[in-house]
C-alpha cells in the first residue's frame, strides 16, 4: 500500500521599483576619490585588495571581470593612498574610468566600448531589431568571493526578472524604454543592491552582495512558534497570491548528465497560462514559443535516458497552488517543525521554519526549510529534499522503465521553489529547480557511475491583464518527453527573451554541438 507521503510525492517527481543621484568623478577630481585609505597588505588578489578599499570607504565596486582579473595576484606598497590612487595601483590599469554612483564605484575602460565588448566571454544575443539593451555579469558573496547561485536579477516596478545560474552568472535583456529603471540584485540572506540600468549597459559586471548577519540573541528574542507561523502563512495565501489567471513568459531547461558530462540539453521559452492559487496545477496550460535541443555524441557505454514530465513537475512544484504534506498541517502530520533562523530577502525580515520527520518514522519523507516573510506571512522560498537517510528507498518513484542490465539507486532528490512580489503586491512563482541524482551500475561491472537529471524554470515576465487560455492546437502537453517535441531551430534563437545562462560545462556542450543541430519542421 502506498503511503500518503509517497502519494503526494508522486505529483512532484520526474519520471525518467528608487531614485538615484549620480555623481561622476574622474580620478583627478576631489570628493570621494580623494579620501585617504590604508593598504595593510602588500600582496593579494585584486579582489582581496579591492575589498580592503570597500571595507574602509563603504563603497562597493562594480567592474567588468573580463577587464579586471579578480584572481590575479599582485604586489603593492603598504601605506596611505587616496582612494583613486589605490584603485589604479591595484588594478594596474591607468586607462580605467571611475564613476561613483550612489554607494557604488564603477570601473570601466575609458569610452572604449568596442574593446570592452570584445573582451566578453558570454556570447552576445542577436536581438530582433526591437529596441533592447543587455546587461550581464556575475554576482559574488563579498566576503567569500564565491558565486551566489539563484540570485534574483530584476527591474523594479516591473515583472522582468531572471536568476543567476550555478556559476553566479546572469544576463538580463531590457527594453530601451526602461533605460533609466533600477536593477535590483537580491538573494535570501544578503543585502540587496540596486543600480540604474543604463550604467551597466553593454558591460559584463562583477557585482558583490553583503551577507546579512542576524545576531544569535536576536534570533532567540524573536523566536516564533513554527506551527503558528505556518498556519499564518496558510491563512494569508488569499491576500498574498493571485486568485486570477496570469500569463507567464518563462525560460525552461532540462538536462541529463552522465559521468559528470552533459549528454542531453533542452532549452525553451514557454508561455504558461497559470490559474489562481485556488486551482490545481492540472488546470495550468503551456505553449511552446521557442526551443532547441543539443545532444552530445554518445559514448559506447552511455545509457539511454529520457526525462518525462519535466514541465509538469515545474507546474506542480508551484506549491502554493497544491500544498504538500509538510505545509498542510493535518492532525497526523508526520513532521517536526522548528524555528531555526531569521534572515532577509529584499531587505525584508524572513523567518526560517525547518521541518523533518521524527526518528521513529523510517519511510522516505521530506526535510527542508520554508522562508516566510515576518510581516505579511508570505512564503518566499522553499528548499526541500527527500530525507538522505532513506533516499534509496524512493528509487522506484522516479523510474518508469529500465533495462534489466542496469541497476539504479537514488542518491539525492532536491528542490528549490521561490516566489517574488510584483508591482501589485501579489507574489508569483519566480524560480523552480529540481535535481535528481542516481548511481548507475551495469551488469557485470564492479563500479557505478553518476547520473544527474535536472530541470529548471525561471519566470521572466508576468502579465495580469487580458489573460486568455490557449487554443487547443497551441497547447503543449506537460506530461510527455519534452525533449522529443518537434521544433524549428533558428540562429537568432533567443532574440529578446531572458534566459538562465548556461554554466561552463553546458557552454562546452553547446559550443561543441551547435553546428550539428539539425532543423526539424514543426507540426
Amino acid at each position: 500500500m502506498i503511503s500518503a507521503a509517497e502519494n503526494i510525492f508522486h505529483r512532484f517527481i520526474v519520471c525518467l521599483l528608487l531614485f538615484f543621484t549620480v555623481t561622476t568623478l574622474s580620478a583627478d577630481d576631489g570628493g570621494i576619490l580623494s579620501r585617504r585609505v590604508e593598504i595593510t597588505k602588500n600582496k593579494g588578489t585584486v579582489y582581496q585588495l579591492l575589498k580592503q578599499l570597500s571595507d574602509q570607504s563603504g563603497y562597493l565596486f562594480i567592474y567588468d571581470s573580463q577587464i579586471i582579473d579578480n584572481n590575479k595576484t599582485i604586489k603593492i606598497r603598504k601605506g596611505n593612498y587616496t582612494l583613486g590612487e589605490a584603485i589604479y595601483a591595484i588594478t594596474q590599469n591607468e586607462r580605467l574610468k571611475i564613476n561613483v554612483v550612489g554607494n557604488h564605484i564603477l570601473l570601466r575602460l575609458d569610452d572604449n566600448k568596442e574593446e570592452q565588448l570584445n573582451l566578453r566571454t558570454v556570447p552576445a544575443i542577436e536581438t530582433e531589431k526591437e529596441p533592447y539593451f543587455t546587461i550581464s555579469g556575475k554576482v559574488y558573496d563579498r566576503i567569500t568571493n564565491e558565486p551566489i547561485v539563484y540570485s534574483s536579477v530584476s527591474i523594479n516596478y516591473t515583472t522582468i526578472n531572471t536568476v543567476t545560474n550555478q556559476s553566479g552568472e546572469f544576463r538580463l535583456i531590457i527594453p530601451d524604454s526602461l533605460n533609466h529603471s533600477v536593477v535590483k540584485f537580491s538573494h535570501v540572506g544578503y543585502d540587496s543592491q540596486e543600480i540604474e540600468a543604463y550604467l551597466l549597459d553593454g558591460q559584463y559586471v562583477s557585482l558583490s552582495l553583503d551577507p546579512r548577519v542576524i545576531p544569535l540573541q536576536e534570533v532567540v528574542v524573536r523566536a516564533v512558534d513554527p506551527l503558528k507561523e505556518l498556519q499564518n502563512m496558510k491563512d494569508s495565501i488569499k491576500e498574498n497570491y493571485s486568485s486570477e489567471p496570469v500569463l507567464l513568459t518563462a525560460f525552461y531547461r532540462e538536462g541529463i548528465d552522465y559521468k559528470k558530462k552533459n549528454i542531453d540539453l533542452t532549452e525553451s521559452v514557454l508561455q504558461i497560462y497559470k490559474t489562481g492559487y485556488h486551482s490545481k496545477p492540472d488546470k495550468d496550460q503551456t505553449k511552446l514559443i521557442k526551443m532547441r535541443r543539443i545532444v552530445s555524441k554518445q559514448e559506447k557505454d552511455t545509457i539511454f535516458t529520457k526525462m518525462k514530465s519535466g514541465i509538469y513537475s515545474t507546474l506542480v512544484l508551484d506549491i502554493i497552488k497544491d500544498l504538500p504534506d509538510f505545509i498542510t498541517l493535518g492532525e497526523n502530520t508526520p513532521y517536526e517543525y522548528r524555528h531555526t533562523d531569521i534572515t532577509t530577502i529584499d531587505d525584508r525580515r524572513v523567518n526560517v521554519i525547518s521541518f523533518e520527520q521524527p526518528q521513529y518514522v523510517k519511510e522516505p519523507l521530506y526535510k527542508g526549510e520554508l522562508y516566510i516573510d515576518a510581516d505579511n506571512s508570505a512564503l518566499t522560498e522553499a528548499r526541500f529534499e527527500i530525507n538522505p537517510q532513506f533516499v534509496e528507498k524512493a528509487t522506484g518513484w522516479f523510474i518508469e522503465r529500465k533495462s534489466r542490465d542496469i541497476k539504479l539507486s537514488l542518491q539525492e532528490a532536491k528542490y528549490v521553489v521561490s516566489y517574488r512580489p510584483s508591482d501589485d503586491d501579489k507574489y508569483y512563482v519566480s524560480h523552480i529547480r529540481g535535481d535528481i541524482q542516481f548511481k548507475v551500475r551495469k551488469k557485470g561491472r564492479w563500479f557505478s557511475s553518476p547520473l544527474h537529471i535536472w530541470f529548471e524554470m525561471v519566470n521572466c515576465k508576468t502579465d495580469t491583464e487580458n489573460v486568455k487560455t490557449f487554443n487547443k492546437k497551441e497547447r503543449l502537453s506537460p506530461h510527455k518527453v519534452f525533449s522529443e517535441t518537434k521544433y524549428r531551430y533558428d540562429k537568432s534563437f533567443w532574440g529578446h527573451f531572458n534566459v538562465i545562462l548556461p554554466e561552463e560545462k553546458l557552454k562546452e556542450t553547446i559550443l561543441n554541438n551547435l553546428n550539428e543541430v539539425t532543423e526539424t519542421v514543426s507540426n
